[in-house]
């Protein structure tokens, strides 16, 4: 069997139902389409909260079917295979789709497999993990369970980049740290951050400030300490070290809590196509997210080979781009270069603050509020990662309609170096 359709989208997550939905708004004849085989779509930013017990799954999920324009066929189905030279999909089941305009964007993949011993613990043993949906709410378990036992190690584990959200891995160690010290035993417990990479984060302006929180409740940082192992039952973790001679050791950690970040890559479908570079990412000009070498395919969201932080916030600045650039390519206009790499990344620094962390290519910083110190932590934000960007995310993003929140880079010159 085969079907056509003007615009065709791989991928109904936060991207994909972004640029179907606004797309219809602008064009109510186009023909588009959408293939997702998933029935539910989770709000991911919620996770975080979800596994510091501030949150529930409830609040996170939705049905696939509500989400997208009931003009919009929706096609139940997994993207197999691309033939860009006949402008055509294979899905899983072996029908064929054609389209004459693409958009990429079915997210990233977690390799759980490439931690060993990891797939047969996670949700047990007290492993637990915010990034799967089937594990996130175990993590707020064995916080609890962390609290009634009122002392241990807890452990924190960031994979290399690149990964969903990079700020993530460390805003659950710091909810639970905030449960341990309100219930008074944060001194019975050594709280410890074990990351792939050489600091507390990507972008120096905001490490700096988040080596302060750590500080403030003392946990331990080990960086170039990546999670390669882990024995569920014993409670151990063994890590590779890397010293500054580039020398590896394997090093053995025992531990009563470890909350663990999988390593990420671009799915498997994405890496064998034709549409990703040799890191397996599908390759786009950074700015106007048109394919390198097909001029009739797009991407955005984590599959995209841009450098921004793999974030909600980046697809909301994405997205506009994309419609344009489709619109421009079918009016025969020239591609408009309007992404500069801006990402967002709310980091829970408490259960009542947050630092908005926001920054675009080459690290600079864009802060849409420029009145307000950005590394600074604020319950205002607190809100806003609870009530005010869901809201958002379901009622503007998701439904297509444009708006925009300008962020610039030069306000946050005044805050450099200044405490």
């Amino acid at each position: 069997m085969s079907q056509h359709h003007t615009l065709l989208i791989v991928g109904g997550g936060a991207a994909g139902v972004s640029v179907a939905n606004t797309l219809r708004r602008q064009d109510k004849n186009i023909d588009i389409a959408i293939i997702e085989p998933s029935e539910k779509h989770y709000y991911q930013p919620g996770f975080t909260i979800i596994g510091g017990g501030a949150y529930t799954m409830k609040q996170t999920v939705k049905n696939e079917a509500d989400l997208i324009n009931p003009s919009v066929k929706w096609i139940k189905d997994y993207a197999d295979t691309f033939q860009p030279e006949t402008n055509t999909v294979t899905l899983r089941s072996g029908d064929v789709v054609s389209y004459d305009y693409l958009v990429v964007c079915p997210g990233l993949q977690l390799d759980w497999q490439k931690i060993a011993g990891l797939q047969d613990t996670i949700g047990k043993n007290n492993v637990c993990s915010n990034y799967s949906p089937d594990t996130v709410e175990y993590t707020w378990q064995c916080i609890q369970e962390m609290v009634a036992k009122g002392s241990g190690t807890a452990l924190f584990t960031q994979p290399p980049m690149p990964i969903k959200c990079a700020g993530a891995p460390q805003k659950i160690m710091y909810l639970a740290a905030d449960r341990f010290r309100k219930h008074g035993i944060l001194d019975k417990f050594s709280v410890e951050f074990c990351n792939a990479g050489p600091a507390m984060f990507g972008i120096p302006f905001f490490a700096k400030a988040l080596m302060k929180v750590v500080a403030e409740y003392g946990i331990k940082t080990n960086f170039n300490t990546n999670l390669v192992a882990i024995d569920g039952a014993n409670k151990t973790a063994t890590f590779e070290v890397t010293d500054a001679d580039g020398n590896k050791t394997q090093v053995n950690r025992t531990f009563d809590m470890i909350h663990v970040t999988p390593s990420q890559s671009a799915p498997d479908f994405i890496k064998n196509s034709p549409f990703a570079n040799a890191a397996g990412w599908v390759d786009v000009n950074d700015k106007t997210l048109q394919h390198t070498k097909y001029p009739n395919v797009f991407s955005l969201g984590d599959v995209a080979c841009t450098t921004n932080a793999k974030t909600a916030a980046a697809v909301r600045k994405q997205v506009p781009v994309v419609v344009d650039n489709i619109t421009n390519l079918m009016n025969q206009a020239p591609m408009r270069e309007g992404y500069d790499g801006y990402g967002s990344c709310p980091l829970t620094t408490s259960l009542s603050s947050v630092i908005l962390a926001e920054f675009a290519y080459g690290g600079k910083i864009t802060p849409s509020f420029p009145l307000l110190d950005p590394r600074k932590s604020r319950w205002i934000w607190w809100i806003g990662k609870k009530i005010g960007f869901p809201w958002m995310y379901w009622h503007l993003m998701l439904k297509g309609y444009r708006f925009d929140i300008p962020h610039l880079a030069s306000y946050a010159e005044k805050f450099v170096d200044k405490d």
